[in-house]
């Protein structure tokens, strides 16, 4: 059993995309998804051994792919290996920018070093990838970028760092669709809210923990999102059914971002899941067996 996508088989044959943060979560899937529909994806992250087993789940599963390990907060490191890249496959055709990490505290308890961390890695290191791949390829070629937000319209309280570099990510994707619109290159972004993914494991707060399996009745379609819901707008993003689309983005929220908090939400089991990723893991905080 593959992954079983919506998109037509073969769509991306011979085209080469980056998905940043490829070793788990959302990155993960969005490689797997893109990997079976023919791309030739380079999968970019931190942690190595995490790139490794996101290989070899590809390889078997008989796609392609190759790896980057990098922190793409630093400059020099992301210019070197967007020139590997493009030594190694000539074009790139496409960029999920999806690497991020934060972590949950009111404004009051963070520090500078804390506030540029976040800053860095959601937002600063976006901005770095997309610059070199427009300079070593898509300038050339022309290409689609999609940007990784949040569900931090109105404020995100709890995450005040994250929700800043997310909305600068915002205004980034907005300019860089203008001034980059000549070459042929689209920017987008997708702005998912709670999304059952192993990085609900990562949070160690006891609170936060416990507000987990609560957020669906936050949320009017009363569930969360699956990886494969949030993969199938990035893949669409960066399909040529998307070619008269940039500047914009996908909220994937189930509503929440237009929730008032005032009108009375009811439950309802009517929303059904896309379950496309066939190697998904629910997180253990909600039951599931969890990924290392």
């Amino acid at each position: 059993m593959g992954y079983r996508s919506l998109f037509a088989p073969g769509c991306f044959k011979d085209r080469t995309i980056i998905v940043t943060g490829g070793g788990s979560g959302i990155g993960r899937c969005t490689a797997h998804e893109l990997a079976s529909l023919g791309a030739h994806v380079v999968l970019l992250g931190r942690k190595r051994e995490k790139l490794d087993a996101v290989a070899r789940e590809i390889t078997e599963d008989g796609g392609a792919c190759s790896l980057e390990a990098l922190d793409i907060r630093d400059e020099e490191a992301v210019k070197a290996a967007v020139a590997r890249i493009v030594a190694a496959r000539g074009v790139i055709h496409g960029l999920v920018n999806n690497a991020g990490g934060q972590f949950p505290s009111p404004l009051a308890a963070i520090s500078k070093k804390g506030f540029d961390a976040v800053v860095a890695t959601n937002l600063t290191g976006g901005f770095l990838m997309a610059r070199e791949v427009f300079l070593q390829s898509m300038s050339n070629h022309g290409g689609a970028i999609v940007n990784m937000l949040a569900d931090a319209w109105g404020g995100m309280p709890g995450m005040g760092h994250s929700g800043a570099a997310r909305m600068g990510m915002l205004n980034l994707t907005q300019t860089a669709a203008v001034e980059w619109a000549s070459t042929g290159t689209r920017v987008n972004a997708v702005a998912p809210g709670w999304v059952v993914s192993s990085g609900m494991d990562s949070y160690k707060d006891e609170g936060v923990k416990a507000l987990i399996p609560l957020l669906k009745k936050e949320v009017p379609l009363q569930r969360l999102a699956t990886e494969s819901e949030v993969s199938a707008a990035i893949v669409f993003l960066l399909t040529d059914a998307a070619a008269f689309i940039t500047g914009e983005v996908i909220k994937i929220d189930g509503g929440a971002s237009c929730n008032t908090k005032i009108y009375p939400l009811e439950e309802t089991s009517a929303s059904k899941p896309y379950e496309g990723f066939h190697r998904a893991q629910a997180p253990k905080i909600l039951g599931g067996e969890g990924k290392e």
